[in-house]
């Protein structure tokens, strides 16, 4: 069976709820929940703070930076690496707007501290697994039945 990894790749960074993100020349990684636009525009987006470390960084160039997913829910593991900068339009903040943004900002997207983060990948490192308990007793079962390796899903390296 082959698979789309780059389709399994956004669909289920769709369902991912947070990760990792900072920029390479530093290290140091922030939880993030990244968001997609309906029309899968190919980037991650990410609603932030002014003020908050990351955003400052990246206020007057785009940075390499890391984003990195280990979520179980969504089956995705991934290390992904591209250029992340500041964007600043109401429309797509607007479509964006979520529940869980609005918990961290008291006006809403009107506060006058959101910031769009925009994550265009160029790389990443992806391991698939399998989101079924069902499938992963079955898998374990049968691998020490049969001395087989348990099938719990499949990996890609990925290019944007």
């Amino acid at each position: 069976m082959t698979k789309d990894a780059k389709a399994d790749f956004w669909d289920r960074v769709d369902d991912v709820q947070a990760g990792m993100l900072g920029l390479t020349d530093n290290g140091k990684l922030v939880p993030m929940s990244p968001t997609l636009r309906k029309d899968r525009d190919g980037k991650i987006w990410f609603i932030a703070a002014k003020g908050e470390e990351i955003v400052n960084n990246t206020a007057t160039a785009p940075k390499e930076s890391r984003f990195v997913i280990a979520d179980a829910k969504s089956g995705l593991y991934a290390n992904v690496e591209g250029q992340l900068a500041q964007v600043n339009d109401k429309a797509i903040l607007d479509e964006l707007w979520n529940v869980v943004a609005a918990a961290w900002f008291d006006q809403g997207k009107e506060d006058p501290d959101v910031q769009l983060l925009c994550l265009t990948p160029r790389i990443a490192g992806c391991w698939f697994s399998t989101t079924s308990g069902v499938k992963f007793i079955y898998e374990i079962a049968k691998a020490n039945i049969t001395g087989s390796e348990p099938d719990q899903g499949y990996q890609a390296d990925l290019t944007f």
